[in-house]
C-alpha cells in the first residue's frame, strides 16, 4: 500500500486513462502526441485498448501522457 500512495496510476484502468485523454485532447491531437496507428486511422476505444494491452511501449507512452496532463 505504501508504495502506491504517490502513484497517480493507482486504481486507474487503461480504459479510464484512454477515455480521459480522448476527452481532453481528441483523437486527432492524441494521434499527433503519440504517433501510433490506432489513434490516427479509424480510432476507437476498443481497438486502441486491444493494441495498448499487447504493446508495452505504447501503453507506457499513454500512461506518461496521462501523468503529464494531470494538474
Amino acid at each position: 500500500m505504501e508504495a502506491q500512495k504517490n502513484n497517480p496510476l493507482h486504481g486507474k484502468t487503461l480504459e479510464s486513462i484512454l477515455v480521459s485523454l480522448v476527452a481532453r485532447y481528441g483523437w486527432d491531437e492524441l494521434g499527433e502526441r503519440i504517433n501510433i496507428n490506432c489513434f490516427r486511422f479509424d480510432p476507437s476505444i476498443k481497438s486502441s485498448l486491444t493494441f495498448l494491452r499487447k504493446t508495452p511501449w505504447a501503453r507506457k507512452k499513454v500512461e506518461d501522457l496521462y501523468i503529464d496532463s494531470l494538474p
